[in-house]
């Protein structure tokens, strides 16, 4: 079981687009609380002293009009620099993991909890999978994915194979996890696969 948890934790990777958020949505609806790590990261660039630092290493540019931090601009120049995508993870990670350590806490003794779920884009990459007791990887086809991608995002096939290029293989991450999810029909396959694996995990934590 993790360390930081009375729970079992279990982890959400998979390819940008693959839906590793709807996975997460159907674990939440099954009684697990879910940790969105692009929410947490969003929380943490609205803090005044993280804008104020960011400001000092990259100029005004990359504050909007409305005072928050412009996520494009800072995302062109740490996908341009991986110096400046290292300084920019060396500052957040660490308020991120503060932040995840005390929604965990906050939900260890609540029995309505089943377990708790890492939604990370970067799970491997930033060893979250160390903190987890099980990987669910999701699967789908990149011509799925960029379909996805493109009506959310707006994205071509070139900005996200620039953007998997500095992650972690998507081969590497499926062989290193305990289950996948098939995520290439349509949402409502998603739940039955996600209680089948929800049951496995929970029953080996439970007291015999």
């Amino acid at each position: 079981m993790s360390k930081h948890s009375k729970k079992p934790t279990i982890g959400v990777c998979g390819g940008i687009g693959a839906g590793k958020s709807q996975v997460a949505a159907e674990f939440a609806s099954a009684g697990c609380l879910v940790i969105n790590s692009d929410e947490q990261n969003r929380a943490v660039l609205h803090e005044a002293a993280v804008k104020e630092q960011l400001r000092k290493w990259w100029g005004a540019g990359v504050i909007g009009v409305d005072g928050e931090i412009d996520r494009q601009s800072v995302a062109r120049i740490v996908f341009a620099d991986l110096e400046q995508k290292r300084r920019l993870e060396s500052l957040v990670h660490p308020l991120i993991d503060q932040r995840r350590r005390a929604m965990i806490r906050a939900v260890d003794n609540n029995p309505a909890i089943k377990a708790i779920v890492l939604d990370s884009p970067l799970l491997f990459e930033s060893n979250l999978d160390r903190e987890c007791d099980a990987i669910v990887y999701v699967e789908a086809t990149e011509a799925a994915r960029l379909q996805r991608l493109h009506a959310n995002r707006g994205w071509s096939v070139d900005e996200l194979q620039q953007r998997e290029s500095w992650q972690m293989p998507l081969g590497e991450k499926r062989r290193r996890a305990d289950f996948v999810v098939d995520n290439n029909g349509p949402v409502a396959q998603l739940r039955p696969q996600v209680l089948d694996i929800l049951k496995k995990i929970v029953s080996r934590f439970e007291c015999p």
